[in-house]
């Protein structure tokens, strides 16, 4: 399995996400819902995907998908930032990764309505659009940070607020894009420095973590500790490690 394979197979699932006439249903309440274009997106890619590597393990957002017990698995978003997609919002990617034992192997975070295609390969750098990408080198107090307020899980509002206000005041500015697996992309090449999330699934930033690593950046769980890429998990992140440690710092003050 190459990368250029793994790019062709996720731009071919992007043409499902292009007719207007899908349709939406709810799998709790208004802020969590998928798309008929998530299942046939996923679909595609799990029949694709297996064909490529035969004996590879799945862990997929839609339909329960999560068999880790393989060499390889891959981690699948059909549609990170469902509700942007459902709305019109360019902010919503198709996101695979290919997890090797112990680490991410190769990864695909797809934007098609930006036409922005994030790639990387561990070890080999990351890249957007075949340019190679580097974070930026902003300082914390000139960071802009990515963030969100755990929509799913809205007993944490509160001290996801707190995190993000006491942020606020000691970077540049706050951004909420909707989608975590762009907003990790974003600080790959350089947009923003920052990002805060309370709980996330491994779906939402397995394959972005690979692309953001190998373009110079840092990721880790809310105590600082490695990211598992196939468990639930808060995740923080940022350009430097200096600054990777200060928003650990800053988060548990309040947690």
């Amino acid at each position: 399995m190459n990368i250029n394979t793994l790019i062709d197979i996720v731009k071919e699932a992007s043409k499902m996400m292009l007719p207007d006439n899908f349709e939406i249903t709810q799998k709790d309440g208004f802020s969590n819902i998928v798309t008929s274009s998530d299942l046939a997106v996923q679909e595609f890619l799990c029949k694709q995907l297996s064909e490529a590597l035969p004996g590879s393990g799945f862990i997929c957002e839609e339909e329960d998908i999560n068999d880790a017990s393989h060499e390889y698995t891959w981690i699948i978003d059909p549609i990170d930032g469902t509700a942007n997609y459902a709305r019109g919002v360019g902010q919503c990617a198709i996101c695979v990764g290919l997890k090797h034992n112990g680490h991410m192997e190769m990864s695909v975070v797809y934007l098609p309505r930006t036409n922005e295609l994030f790639h990387a390969e561990y070890g080999k750098g990351a890249f957007l659009n075949g340019k190679q990408i580097h974070v930026s080198d902003r300082p914390f107090q000139n960071g802009i940070m990515c963030t969100a307020l755990a929509v799913y899980h809205k007993e944490y509002a509160k001290v996801c607020s707190d995190i993000i206000l006491d942020t606020f005041m000691q970077c540049n500015d706050i951004r909420r894009f909707g989608a975590a697996a762009p907003e990790l992309c974003y600080i790959a090449m350089g947009r923003c420095e920052l990002y805060f999330e309370y709980l996330l699934s491994p779906w939402d930033y397995a394959a972005a973590s690979l692309i953001l690593t190998e373009a110079g950046g840092c990721l880790c769980d809310l105590q600082g500790k490695p990211l598992t890429c196939i468990n639930p998990s808060g995740v923080l992140a940022a350009n430097t490690k200096d600054n990777l440690n200060k928003l650990v710092d800053i988060v548990n003050k309040h947690i």
